[in-house]
């Protein structure tokens, strides 16, 4: 994988217990912006990024939840130095997320390709 290469629409993944086959733009920001933290039947989500200035992030931000890395950044420090949330956790590859998530019930990331297998869950963004 070239990092610094385009990357076509970034694949939201989740946890395959995760009920869910497709979420709309509004959940996807309210799960990445940490405001969501549950899923339907009650688990806990985990959110699972790539660094800021990594070209995936920066894809999955702009193109997926249409905001800036920079605004989403706030947005968890914000939270965070509040006491009122968390930040996600940070991986540092691709590969790395897509073991969190299949490791994590209830977790959520993203990936520019899609090795769909029984470990994770690929979702349609509606």
């Amino acid at each position: 994988m070239l990092y610094g290469a385009d990357f076509s629409v970034p694949a939201v993944l989740i946890h395959p217990h995760v009920a869910l086959d497709s979420l709309s733009r509004d959940e996807l920001r309210a799960i990445f912006a940490m405001r969501r933290r549950t899923w339907p039947d009650g688990t806990p989500i985990q959110v699972f990024v790539l660094p800021d200035d990594h070209p995936l992030h920066r894809a999955f931000c702009k193109q997926v939840l249409n905001v800036y890395p920079h605004q989403l950044r706030r947005i968890w420090d914000r939270g965070v130095f509040s006491g009122t949330g968390q930040a996600p956790i940070e991986v540092s590859s691709v590969e790395e997320m897509q073991k969190r998530i299949a490791a994590v019930p209830g977790a959520i990331g993203y990936t520019d390709r899609i090795q769909q297998d029984a470990s994770v869950k690929a979702i349609t963004v509606r």
